[in-house]
């Protein structure tokens, strides 16, 4: 199944560095002392939260009958 859409990335300078954060998934959110190492981070945060979440989902899922599908998102 694929969803086309995306995702919001935002980079505010503050001072000499960038906080950067996605507007629809809250908890991804980091810094960078540049606009490249904030996108990298923003990145990686987004990988960590969706590996967290996977890990959470299947502790809830044990003993029940579910059937899972990969969801594509075309940017």
């Amino acid at each position: 199944m694929d969803i086309h859409t995306g995702l919001t990335a935002v980079f505010e300078q503050q001072g000499n560095n960038y906080i950067a954060y996605i507007e629809e998934i809250p908890g991804v959110n980091t810094q960078g002392a540049t606009l490249s190492e904030a996108r990298a981070n923003l990145v990686e945060a987004l990988e960590l939260l969706l590996e967290v979440r996977r890990e959470m989902a299947k502790e809830e899922q044990v003993g029940r009958m579910i059937t899972k599908e990969e969801i594509k998102m075309v940017a």
